[in-house]
């Protein structure tokens, strides 16, 4: 693969790449257990390569905008990366210096095909906010509706694309020549990360996933989600309903007494698990500067450019697994952990089931303060990666936003409890689930199997009914002793035909009492006596055989 990029760029990442790959489950990070001492030989390192989370997330940022993306994407996978890591690429700045009015006039023509001035009837020359990709200005338009203006900046896909090729070379490399490589795969994490990446520099996909969620959250009156101006949105820019209002991070005193705060941390909490557990879509990126309080003292979510997807099956263990970690059920949430995860060369599930049932148990037994569910799907990943077990990446990115849930929900209302909410809404949950089943898709399809279940039944019938018929039929039965199974069933059938053996002896007699002749036995006939005196004897020697063999094994049993 020819790269256009300079050797010294290059080889800077390649620094960062392998750098990744060395302390990926490195022993001296496990489970948060570093050391006093350690941590502060790390803070006191100035290299990245030497092992310093502050100068790699410092590096990232340097790098540009991919790289800052690629740490938002690692800060999701506490499985790959030491605790340390996770904790500093969460505080990634994604803001940079904006780019000039000029620049942004000239985006907006090209892709609108005409001037700004044409197509709006304010434009703000000062930009809102200002990111990695884009920056966001505010706008009226000629409809006299304030609008959000989403742009994105001058030649970051040719950037981009070159990035991504580098890194995939390096992956690439990683993964055919190391045994990291080789047992996690980087390679599929780059394809993630270029997925996600690519999807965030569409802005049409993201005006999709504004009309989606919105659509997905209707029944939630106190959510907010503004939806896009499509005559206004190309790949480059999205024009969507300007929210006013403040970020939760930004609520004073005053705003927070006039807000219903129980009312909407539990509001926020349900609605996102409708997302994870009903529909499989989820606003992946909700930190607390993207959720704001509206005027009208609602929440608003904003910046869907990072979204997630999550699949029926998978939405089901979430469920389960959520509930088993609300409830204390530590034993439950390491089964299906173990179910649901991919066994490693060092799978440890004794100690993963004795760490996991331990853990779950303090934490159903922690303080309020203390309860993050968040945190709790996080570290079971680590715990896994510990053990050797690998959790699906989807639960580290749902933790980080369940993380981040806790944060506002305990901003909004400081007695929020997540576990409360999870149990009181389970049932919700399953119901929507099961009606969102039935659509017509899936009911045509289990008409379809049940059509071809009666077509092909006759057959299957005949076939049995001769192999039956013809002595072919063979039933297979594994781990059991086939002889003594036969042979307890002889045992069972010699009973049975000495059953039907008395019982005809003794109706045979009943029958005969009635006939005549001169040859009697105490007054009555006596070809009807023997055959009822052979009758008692079998039978008194049946029972005896019967009462000794059982009480024989009962006692060789005990």
């Amino acid at each position: 693969m020819a790269l256009s990029l300079d050797p010294e760029k290059l080889k800077r990442y390649k620094d960062i790449a392998f750098f990744i790959a060395k302390h990926i489950n490195n022993k001296d990070f496990k489970l948060n257990s570093l050391s006093a001492e350690q941590a502060a030989i790390q803070e006191d390192e100035s290299s990245a390569i030497s092992g310093n989370p502050v100068q790699f997330v410092k590096d990232l940022e340097d790098l540009g905008p991919t790289f800052i993306k690629l740490g938002q994407l690692l800060s999701t996978r506490p499985d790959f990366l030491p605790m340390p890591y996770i904790k500093a690429l969460n505080k990634l700045q994604d803001k940079v210096e904006p780019i000039s009015f000029e620049e942004v006039e000239k985006i907006v023509q090209e892709e609108l095909g005409i001037r700004i001035s044409k197509a709006f009837q304010e434009f703000s020359s000062k930009p809102m906010a200002s990111a990695s990709l884009g920056q966001v200005h505010k706008a009226v338009l000629r409809d006299g509706r304030t609008v959000a203006v989403k742009v994105q900046r001058p030649n970051i896909r040719p950037q981009a694309i070159k990035d991504i090729e580098a890194l995939e070379e390096i992956t690439e490399t990683v993964d055919k020549h190391t045994e990291i490589g080789k047992t996690y795969s980087f390679s599929d994490i780059m394809e993630q990360f270029k997925k996600t990446l690519f999807a965030e520099l569409d802005y049409r996909k993201e005006a999709n996933n504004l009309k989606k969620l919105h659509e997905n959250l209707r029944e939630y009156k106190d959510i907010v989600i503004p939806l896009p101006v499509e005559d206004y949105t190309t790949s480059k820019i999205l024009t969507m309903e300007y929210v006013q209002g403040i970020k939760i991070t930004s609520i004073n005193p005053v705003v927070k007494v006039e807000v219903d705060g129980k009312r909407l941390a539990s509001e926020l909490f349900r609605a996102y698990l409708d997302q994870f557990l009903v529909d499989g879509f989820f606003h992946a990126d909700p930190h607390p500067g993207n959720v704001f309080i509206t005027n009208e003292r609602k929440i608003a979510l904003i910046d869907l450019g990072m979204v997630a997807y999550i699949d029926p099956q998978m939405r089901e263990s979430l469920l389960r697994l959520l509930l088993y970690v609300s409830e204390g059920k530590g034993i439950e949430t390491a089964k299906l952990s173990i179910k649901i995860g991919k066994k490693l060369g060092h799978y440890d599930e004794e100690g993963f089931i004795r760490y996991v049932t331990d853990f779950v148990t303090k934490y159903k037994d922690a303080n309020l303060e203390d309860v993050q569910v968040g945190s709790v799907v996080i570290e079971l990943t680590q715990i896994g990666a510990q053990f050797g077990i690998r959790i699906p990446p989807q639960f580290t990115i749902i933790g980080k936003t369940l993380l981040n849930l806790d944060i506002i929900g305990t901003t909004l209302d400081p007695e929020f409890n997540p576990n409360n909410v999870i149990q009181e809404h389970a049932n919700s949950i399953l119901t929507k689930q099961t009606y969102n089943s039935l659509t017509p898709g899936n009911i045509l399809t289990s008409l379809l199997e049940a059509n071809e279940f009666i077509q092909k039944l006759p057959g299957r019938l005949n076939d049995f009914l001769d192999k039956a018929s013809n002595n072919e039929l063979a039933i297979k039965i594994d781990a059991i002793d086939e002889h003594r199974i036969v042979e307890n069933m002889q045992k069972i059938a010699n009973r049975i035909t000495m059953g039907l053996v008395l019982a005809a002896l003794i109706i045979g007699a009943a029958l005969m009492m009635n006939s005549g002749g001169t040859f009697k036995i105490l007054g009555y006939p006596g070809l009807a006596m023997i055959m009822f005196l052979l009758a008692a004897t079998f039978g008194f020697v049946l029972v005896i055989n019967i009462f000794l063999k059982d009480e024989w094994k009962r006692k060789k049993k005990t």
